[in-house]
């Protein structure tokens, strides 16, 4: 059974979303490929204690890598690329083509980009670390300001 709350960050409200008491999702407001709000289940605060003190920590800074259980449904493909994700190092990034690499199908940038964009679990599985080949900011399902912000605040060249 799915439960959600909201909670507030620097990028505005943030909805988390549980599954039988595990992490399934993290929606930014206006967020492409948000589920729509009936999908989210009742609202309960009572299994999102831990994500909302790691969330805070990350935003106050404090934070640098999450260890929450997560429940990450989607193709085998998609839970590969949002794995790698998980092994990019705060305040890095990775281009599309490196994911693919390590994936190991050189050829699949722009379908690693599909998966990237279908993360259910923004910023704590970090999408936002991935940029297009030449170095420059591409799709961001929280927009590439959110992007930005977040690449800059972990870098520690921009404060909340």
């Amino acid at each position: 059974m799915k439960k959600h709350t909201v909670v507030d960050s620097p990028y505005g409200p943030l909805t988390l979303v549980a599954e039988d008491g595990v992490l399934c999702g993290l929606y930014m407001a206006g967020q492409r490929h948000r589920p729509p709000q009936e999908a989210f289940g009742e609202p309960d605060e009572t299994p999102f204690a831990e994500a909302a003190e790691q969330l805070s920590a990350y935003f106050a800074g404090e934070l640098r890598e999450f260890t929450l259980e997560l429940r990450l449904s989607g193709t085998p493909f998609q839970r590969g690329v949002w794995a790698e994700l998980t092994r990019i190092p705060y305040g890095e990034t990775r281009s599309y083509g490196e994911l693919a690499t390590v994936l190991g199908n050189p050829k699949a940038s722009r379908a690693v980009g599909l998966a990237n964009g279908r993360n259910p679990v923004g910023i704590i599985v970090p999408c936002h670390r991935v940029i297009g080949a030449a170095g420059g900011l591409t799709g961001y399902g929280g927009g590439l300001d959110r992007k930005r912000r977040l690449l800059d605040f972990e870098r520690g060249t921009a404060l909340f």
